[in-house]
């Protein structure tokens, strides 16, 4: 085991700079900073993700999850009429150890009530600039639709049969694993192909994802129906996820038992519901648009770092052996 800092003393300081900006960005808008439990009864339904577990005797004999993002108290907290809110806080991801993953990483989370996706974008586009105003990341910034952005990079849009997809990709030279979903597969030809076409000069805002990859976003009207969800991305790294939030408790219901058959039929664990964050929703969630950012990604990039662990104090690494 190592004891030696994987972040230079520089590099702290710099992500400290950074992070007085982050709370004086909100604390110019009026937006009120919280904190909310890292321990839930509760673990993640995503497909995509898997939950830290950890046992507490003092609160009962029984298995509990460390958050993956504070979006479910969050919104406990905005459904009992907190208004608009942000947290700073550590999060937990098991199966996430790479270049610009780790187990534990902090994230920015924050929503606005009475916004939607669009307007919301601004504000991120706002919050990034002000934050690495100093560090020449990004020199413009560019918004396109999702279907957009994979037909201008691979020639088919997001309605095309998983067959023409995988011509594509085959046709770059990319290996496809058979039995992948159609959005396991449109992930793919994301990654591989549709980020690494994003200009490096420019933050690319990516919007309108579709209706099947809708998370806890609400739907758009329209033909395709698409998700009011975005992602934004600098220098091929994803730095942010947001949505016009869903507020329809029976909907998310739905949707979190969609996730947990797959979870099943994958043979992955599946965790309890977060019958809270549904109570709350059936309150009433205000009309509202939420964000999470990567604040480790953030700091490396202004830092021109290779990777997360130059703005960790000590970054994990692999097992030897």
């Amino acid at each position: 085991m190592s004891y030696a800092a994987t972040a230079s003393l520089a590099a702290l300081r710099r992500r400290a700079e950074l992070l007085a900006r982050i709370r004086a960005f909100f604390a110019a808008r009026g937006v009120l900073e919280v904190e909310t439990p890292a321990l839930s009864s509760a673990g993640v339904s995503d497909p995509a993700l898997e939950s830290v577990t950890a046992m507490a005797r003092s609160l009962g004999a029984r298995p509990l999850y460390l958050h993956t993002s504070p979006e479910y108290a969050m919104k406990r907290l905005l459904a009992a009429g907190s208004g608009d809110i942000y947290q700073l806080c550590r999060v937990f991801r098991d199966d996430e150890l790479g270049r610009w993953h780790q187990p534990e990483f902090t994230l920015l989370e924050w929503y606005r009530v009475g916004w939607d996706d669009v307007r919301l974008m601004d504000e991120v586009d706002e919050l990034l600039r002000a934050v690495l105003a100093d560090d020449r990341v990004v020199r413009r910034t560019v918004r396109v639709r999702y279907s957009d952005a994979l037909e201008h990079a691979l020639g088919v849009d997001a309605g095309a049969s998983t067959a023409r997809v995988s011509a594509k990709l085959a046709e770059r030279g990319i290996d496809v694993p058979r039995g992948l979903t159609p959005d396991a597969l449109l992930d793919l030809a994301f990654a591989s192909v549709v980020v690494p076409s994003f200009a490096t000069d420019a933050l690319t805002f990516v919007f309108d994802y579709p209706a099947t990859q809708a998370a806890l976003a609400r739907l758009k009207p329209g033909t395709p129906v698409v998700a009011a969800r975005f992602e934004v991305f600098a220098r091929g790294i994803e730095l942010g996820n947001g949505f016009h939030e869903l507020t329809d408790a029976a909907e998310q219901r739905r949707r979190f038992e969609r996730e947990l058959d797959a979870r099943q039929r994958a043979r992955r664990p599946v965790p309890p519901l977060d019958e809270e964050l549904l109570a709350a929703l059936g309150r009433g969630l205000p009309d509202c648009a939420g964000v999470a950012v990567g604040v480790d990604r953030l700091v490396a990039l202004a830092l021109g770092a290779e990777g997360v662990a130059a703005a960790m104090s000590f970054a994990h690494s692999p097992p030897r052996g």
